[in-house]
């Protein structure tokens, strides 16, 4: 396994070790089922499915950090429960070992339709999280497998100072655009055998797999984290998700500047 880490945004040495073995200790502690997360609906015309919950751990008034779940095309649809299959396509493994120690954060699985994420059923759905957790702005992460890890890159390019940090995998986008994400925190990880979406030309259209992603993004001066998984294929993510420092790592990143309105960035 190649992983190339970031040299900014590292959270204080104390803080990334007591939180790794917190979560290595705890893992796979109590496995999270599909009916522990509240199936709800964006408010407004877009009605997007999603599900969600928050972990136990929360002090006082404290506002929490936010993980968005983007699902890949084989649990496309509206029934609101497929992007849920196989734990959330592993994603499940950050929930539960947040659960299990006590670090309190909001999960959230929304569902699309058609094989695409659009921007705008990102921000809807961060909008209405925002109206019923008690979630920092300053601290959304998204990630997503597949189809997925391309509709995160499709977010962070239509919304590059709304979002802290985030975590695509066995994804593909378009060369350009990247420059104003270039600075945003990211973790890519891919398989270097991927049968579906190629690590260097994704489907050899005008969107390109992670590797060459990577390559853009440090040309432009950015520093993406990048772990790719020598022989594995496209199903890499219960792997990924697994990694003990990815939730120390994403629970470390904030914006450095103002928070985004979610709701007035929805067109």
């Amino acid at each position: 396994m190649l992983s190339i880490p970031v040299a900014r945004h590292w959270p204080r040495l104390s803080f990334l070790v007591a939180l790794s073995t917190l979560c290595l200790a705890s893992s796979r502690a109590g496995a999270l089922e599909d009916a522990e997360l509240a199936k709800l609906w964006t408010a407004g015309p877009l009605h997007v499915p999603y599900r969600g919950m928050m972990t136990p751990g929360r002090s006082g008034s404290e506002l929490l950090p936010l993980i968005v779940f983007l699902h890949g095309d084989g649990q496309d649809g509206t029934d609101n429960e497929s992007q849920l299959a196989g734990s959330g396509n592993g994603s499940f493994e950050l929930v539960e070992r947040a659960r299990a120690g006590r670090i309190p954060m909001v999960y959230l699985a929304p569902q699309t339709t058609d094989g695409y994420w659009s921007p705008d059923r990102v921000m809807a759905v961060v909008a209405d999280a925002l109206t019923r957790w008690p979630i920092d702005p300053r601290r959304v992460t998204l990630t997503g497998i597949s189809d997925g890890g391309t509709g995160v890159w499709d977010a962070l390019k239509a919304h590059p100072t709304c979002f802290a940090a985030a975590v695509p995998m066995s994804g593909m986008t378009e060369s350009a655009g990247l420059g104003p994400i270039r600075d945003v925190p990211q973790w890519i990880f891919h398989g270097t055998d991927d049968d579906d979406t190629n690590i260097e030309t994704g489907y050899g259209g005008a969107m390109v797999g992670s590797r060459a992603v990577v390559r853009a993004l440090r040309a432009l001066g950015g520093e993406p984290r990048y772990t790719e998984y020598p022989g594995e294929k496209h199903v890499i993510w219960s792997h990924a998700y697994s990694e003990p420092a990815l939730l120390p790592w994403i629970l470390s990143q904030r914006l450095r500047g103002a928070p985004c309105d979610f709701a007035s960035r929805i067109r």
